[in-house]
């Protein structure tokens, strides 16, 4: 067996393992039941969830040709290998070597795909942040972050709708919520959970002084009606109150009661949303964060059991900063879970978040396996 046959094998069998850690026949499945709603008369009716839906098909097919396509290019070089060896033809065997030494270098990077591969990781994302100490700094830092957020987003093709958001009065948010919607959209935002600390010259201080402040950024799955088993919510657990809305949404927005603010009764667990057009669309709104608010809690609630089975237990709470952004006296952004570091604070905070994430990623995964 030559070794350009060995190198094809073992691509084939990474390649297997790739389709069955991302579950691709899964998402061929989901892409069928997509154009099944989509070809339905009344589909259009419900727009946001058309969007919804149109978007998860889009991105699903988008994928699917991707690995589709690295499939195809593999069975083609097998069968070149094929040839050449039949017909002893050294060019032809120099095409297939070259062919595979392409494939697999762009195998490796999409093998990072698989660190991708939560049983929510696919899903869009629900992003709260709070300000913490520090004050107007600490509001302004809030907005700061959402600034950060939004370019990540940008940068790639994700949505973000803006749920909630209390501002500061001089300056960014006390709080802010608001959806990334997209393909792997929790997979990369997941590492950003925890408490975020800045380290500049305050510029609401007359002297000039260095301020530190903290910004507590939650990250949460986003689900929707057809995750009914998921999360079961039971309607005599809620109290629903509305209230006039101070947001976005046309010009008697700030003159009818359709914000919505939802109270879980049983875990006291209350959330808002102000943003949309009407009071049945920031319910909607309001029952998705909810749910992935009741996920997060039960989540926690199995890694303390479990902790308490191991006899240890890290804290995930206010104060124990996951990163640090230092403007004064020296420019650096580093990431205490990894040691990731860079002195590039402006393309930081302008989105570029891949190292961090990448880093985060790459540890989480040799954690859940060691």
């Amino acid at each position: 067996m030559s070794q350009l046959h060995n190198r094809i094998a073992a691509l084939g069998n990474r390649l297997a393992q790739a389709w069955s850690v991302l579950r691709l026949e899964e998402s061929r499945s989901r892409v069928v039941e997509c154009e099944g709603e989509m070809n339905e008369q009344d589909f259009w009716n419900d727009q946001a969830r058309a969007r919804r839906i149109s978007q998860e098909a889009a991105e699903l097919k988008k994928e699917l040709a991707t690995w589709d396509g690295v499939k195809k290019e593999l069975d083609d070089i097998a069968a070149l290998d094929a040839l050449a060896e039949s017909e002893g033809d050294d060019a032809l065997r120099k095409d297939a070597e070259a062919a595979i030494a392409n494939l697999e270098t762009r195998f490796t990077s999409m093998e990072f795909q698989m660190l991708l591969s939560g049983d929510y990781d696919s899903r869009s994302a629900i992003v709260s942040i709070h300000a913490g100490a520090g004050g107007t700094d600490a509001l302004d830092w809030t907005g700061m972050l959402l600034r950060m957020f939004t370019r990540f987003a940008e940068q790639h093709s994700f949505i973000v709708d803006l749920l909630d958001e209390s501002k500061g009065e001089e300056a960014g948010f006390k709080s802010v919520t608001f959806a990334v919607r997209g393909r792997y959209a929790y997979g990369w935002l997941r590492s950003e959970a925890g408490v975020h600390r800045l380290v500049r010259i305050s510029p609401f201080d007359a002297e000039q002084m260095r301020h530190t402040t903290f910004a507590l950024v939650e990250v949460l799955p986003e689900f929707d009606e057809v995750d009914e088993k998921a999360i079961d919510i039971d309607s005599d657990d809620l109290r629903i109150d509305t209230f006039l809305a101070s947001g976005k949404g046309g010009q008697s927005v700030n003159t009818t009661y359709s914000a919505v603010r939802i109270t879980h009764i049983p875990t006291n667990t209350v959330v808002s949303c102000q943003n949309e057009r009407s009071q049945s669309q920031n319910k909607e709104t309001a029952m998705r964060v909810l749910k992935a608010k009741l996920y997060q809690r039960m989540v926690k609630e199995r890694a303390t059991k479990l902790s308490d089975i191991k006899g240890e237990h890290k804290s995930a709470e206010w104060g124990n900063q996951i990163r640090s952004y230092v403007l004064h006296p020296y420019r650096l952004v580093k990431d205490h879970r990894t040691d990731v570091e860079t002195p590039d604070t402006d393309a930081v905070l302008n989105g570029e978040l891949t190292m961090f994430m990448e880093a985060f990623l790459r540890k989480d995964a040799e954690e859940r396996n060691g």
